[in-house]
């Protein structure tokens, strides 16, 4: 393990922002995490996963540690449930097709979303009604001041919408290092409740859909509306989805009776973001090399040479607009630096 000085964050990030780290050190092990750890107590720290979910707007002025942990594994199982535990540094979409590969279900719905294993947690990353918390049990996680290790279940997380307790009361405490998942091995839970996903199966014909059938949809659908990162600079979804009191949402429904929404219970409505910023004008606008995809409204991308600044600039641009035409705060799901 060598540490490094002056590191382009480049290749480190989805949205392909040149950024430097003052420090940067690759793990591969827990004890290489360990040691890292106890020999740079005092150094200020940055935790880097897949880059999938952050904003790079500066350089960073401190020592980056790129979690690249790898394994999985069977921990346990019985007649009905497989219980799996992925290292952190695990890509989460060549993870998901593995459980796929071995008819273990629970995550097919949630196939293509960028990142790693390690971080979906944070988010409680979820897609086409299926979200971590649903089949995640715990996680392993390393503390940052003591080099101890710590396991989250799931309900220590306090999972919400794109919520985690690693997002407030334990930020920047601790370094998850592996997640464990209990998935079916049969009798598979299909959720084909979003409509994209039944044209699609429809489409191809399919009625009596496996679970492979629900993800091979899911990536069709992601495809052919959010772009590779490795061809166009993204974070996938920019925005959570606002939910806002069913008196605003009546409000704004008077003016826009096309809405689109969906009941999260009876005094509270969820909106799609993509929708409202669709509606305002922002789908496929560019603004220099920052813009919004062509396909997808909630997919800020970056062009070519766009700074974090640039694109930070746009999002709070459709920030201020979506506030200021409809009366609703759409928040931003990506982390900027």
């Amino acid at each position: 393990m060598k540490i490094q000085h002056d590191f382009s964050l480049k290749n480190y990030n989805t949205f392909g922002i040149e950024a430097k780290a003052k420090q940067f050190i690759a793990v591969h092990s827990i004890e290489e995490l360990k040691t890292v750890l106890a020999e740079n107590q005092n150094q200020k720290k940055f935790i880097l996963g897949g880059g999938s979910n952050m904003l790079l707007t500066k350089d960073i002025d401190a020592l980056v540690i790129h979690i690249d942990l790898k394994g999985k594994k069977i921990l346990n199982e019985d007649d009905d449930f497989v219980w799996v535990e992925s290292m952190a540094g695990e890509n989460w979409h060549e993870f998901v097709l593995w459980t796929i590969d071995q008819n273990f279900g629970g995550l097919e719905n949630m196939s293509l979303i960028p990142g790693n294993v390690g971080t979906t947690p944070v988010q409680n990353i979820g897609a086409y009604g299926a979200e971590i918390k649903d089949t995640f049990v715990s996680c392993d996680a390393v503390t940052i001041v003591s080099n101890e290790i710590k396991t989250f279940t799931n309900s220590e997380c306090k999972f919400g919408y794109r919520e985690s307790i690693f997002k407030h009361e334990v930020k920047d405490k601790y370094i998850i290092t592996s997640v464990t998942f209990k998935l079916k091995k049969h009798h598979h839970d299909i959720n084909i409740g979003y409509g994209d996903i039944q044209a699609e199966l429809a489409k191809n014909e399919i009625t009596n859909p496996t679970i492979k059938d629900v993800s091979n949809a899911v990536i069709a659908i992601r495809n052919t509306k959010l772009p590779n990162p490795k061809e166009l600079g993204n974070s996938g979804s920019f925005f959570k989805n606002p939910i806002i009191s069913r008196e605003l949402f009546l409000k704004v429904q008077a003016n826009f009776p096309d809405i689109k929404h969906f009941d999260v219970s009876p005094t509270q409505v969820k909106v799609p973001a993509g929708w409202l910023i669709e509606k305002a004008g922002f789908k496929g606008k560019r603004f220099g090399d920052a813009g919004i995809h062509k396909n997808q409204a909630l997919v800020l991308v970056n062009y070519g040479n766009a700074t974090g600044q640039e694109i930070l600039n746009v999002s709070k641009d459709i920030q201020a607009t979506i506030l200021k035409e409809f009366g609703i705060a759409i928040e931003a799901e990506v982390n900027v630096i």
